[in-house]
């Protein structure tokens, strides 16, 4: 046992724990950026994937279909092919395609169109009776979407919110291929291409302690106000 034990700190004194940690923030920094600008983005999206639908307040065939094709085609692209397609429009965008900052826009084209599904499924689930009631009482269109409907899906969105979270979480490890930095990227500089296998068992147990924690918090988010 005593052997175990000195192996084991002898294979951690290799790490240089502080270039974890500056990793770890890096990648925290990705996941919260990014969803961020997935939220704003993907929100609107799905509302109005579920608006214009059949049988909903602004049913507009034409242009739901235009707008599941569009968020149908991103969805089938896999994020590492989608992270090397965008690297010219991210070079245009923030002027780089390493980094933080140039793993945010890849980030956020390829789960926008994700939370925008997640969304459209929560509305979706959603007792038609209560834009019927709301409707048959003389609300407005607006009043519906941000005074029924909305509040109605919360725990739905903050659950959806939380999945799209953990989602970001993996494809930001994914950026470190093409220098995204955070903690895939020092897997891959450390773990794969110097064969340090201890940094790689490091970052993997990072990421799921982030994920855990990830999870945890958003459990207890729906769970409160699905209490209210």
């Amino acid at each position: 046992m005593s052997v175990l034990i000195d192996v084991l700190q002898g294979a951690l004194s290799q790490i240089d724990w502080s270039e974890v940690w500056d990793a770890t923030l890096e990648t925290l920094a990705m996941t919260g950026g990014s969803l961020f600008f997935t939220v704003l983005l993907g929100l609107p999206l799905g509302i109005l994937l579920f608006l214009t639908n059949r049988r909903q307040l602004l049913e507009q065939r034409g242009i739901y279909l235009v707008l599941s094709l569009l968020v149908n085609v991103l969805r089938s692209v896999p994020f590492l092919i989608l992270l090397i397609v965008l690297i010219p429009f991210t070079l245009w965008l923030v002027g780089t395609s390493l980094g933080v900052t140039g793993a945010i826009p890849p980030l956020v084209i390829g789960t926008a169109p994700f939370f925008a599904r997640l969304t459209e499924s929560v509305l979706r689930e959603i007792d038609r009776g209560v834009i019927e009631a709301c409707t048959a009482m003389g609300a407005r269109r607006r009043q519906i979407i941000f005074g029924a409907l909305l509040p109605e899906a919360l725990p739905g969105l903050l659950a959806a919110v939380t999945i799209t979270a953990i989602t970001l979480m993996s494809y930001a490890a994914m950026s470190g291929v093409i220098g995204g930095g955070g903690l895939g990227d020092l897997a891959i500089r450390y773990g794969y291409q110097r064969f340090q296998t201890e940094v790689m068992v490091v970052t993997v147990a990072i990421l799921v302690v982030l994920v855990q924690l990830l999870q945890f918090f958003g459990d207890r988010l729906v769970l409160r106000f699905t209490r209210k």
